[in-house]
């Protein structure tokens, strides 16, 4: 793997520090850096062939990043407890943002079903906001499920919502009109990161052993 390094940010005067990334549908890298409160996206220009990082959104405390459907960004900036939403215009100016206020800790964003989002709680819960980033419920007043620390989530193909617990070191499934389903427990020490591929496996991401874990077809697991 060819790492990309870390140019000054605009005018020159500092590195990043990555905390999230996410490419979007045109094919830009975008980082949020938690330190320089900044989300970037790196630019490729004539005067600058290798790119350069160009801060499109300044946050308190940016974590988390996806890209939905529309391919709007997702950004959670955890001290203010909110998502904010927003899409990159010709000259990479945000347009038609939307926040989601009143979260508590937010820290991973990923893709709800129907169009919406989920957002996990650092030590808290999952919320599900809607198409219209309205809310729409928590996976815990839903499902009556106790998480410990939700990590990262993502949502399949039937709209099942999928969290990683740090705490728990687990993953849990979250079927529509189903009680939870705890997909894998045994060998994970710190879940944080996890996607579902379009073969129906799963990956995690461990981030005590730093191993990139992919288990088998999560529908056989369910």
């Amino acid at each position: 793997m060819q790492p990309l390094e870390a140019p000054a940010l605009d005018s020159g005067s500092r590195a990043f520090v990555p905390e999230d990334v996410a490419v979007t549908a045109a094919g830009l890298v975008v980082i949020s850096d938690l330190v320089h409160r900044a989300v970037c996206v790196l630019q490729h220009t004539v005067q600058a062939p290798q790119g350069r990082w160009v801060t499109v959104g300044t946050f308190l405390a940016p974590r988390g990043l996806a890209v939905d459907t529309l391919d709007h960004l997702l950004v959670t900036d955890y001290v203010p407890g909110a998502a904010h939403s927003f899409t990159l215009g010709p000259a990479l100016e945000p347009l038609a943002p939307a926040s989601m206020l009143g979260l508590e800790g937010p820290c991973w964003v990923g893709l709800g079903p129907h169009g919406g989002l989920a957002v996990s709680e650092e030590f808290g819960d999952v919320w599900l906001f809607g198409s219209a980033r309205q809310p729409l419920c928590s996976l815990g007043d839903l499902t009556g499920h106790h998480f410990g620390s939700p990590a990262g989530v993502c949502t399949d193909a039937a709209g099942s919502v999928i969290v990683a617990d740090e705490q728990r070191h687990q993953v849990t499934l979250f079927p529509w009109a189903r009680a939870p389903i705890c997909l894998v427990s045994e060998g994970l020490r710190w879940p944080l990161g996890v996607p579902c591929v379009p073969q129906g496996q799963l990956m995690v991401a461990d981030a005590e052993d730093g191993y990139i874990k992919v288990c088998q077809s999560y529908s056989e697991l369910a």
